[in-house]
């Protein structure tokens, strides 16, 4: 599972990226709980919550169905 979801973060970095930040998979759990950590640019804005809702989670919970959250390390 930690794979796929490299994938799907794979597409949503591109964005982060332009930007100054990245984000990096920090675990997944088998009941389906990502949890990830913003770094770069994205670690101290001030809108870094609603990229990691926005962009991060809903492009992750779209991609992969067995994912239930996403929350930030």
């Amino acid at each position: 599972m930690r794979e796929k979801v490299e994938q799907v973060l794979d597409k949503v970095r591109p964005y982060l990226q332009r930007d100054g930040g990245n984000v990096e998979l920090v675990d997944v759990t088998d009941d389906g709980v990502v949890t990830v950590r913003l770094t770069g640019a994205c670690k101290g804005c001030p809108m870094s919550q609603v990229t990691l809702k926005n962009a991060v989670e809903k492009t992750i919970l779209k991609e992969l169905p067995e994912i239930h959250s996403v929350r930030a390390a």
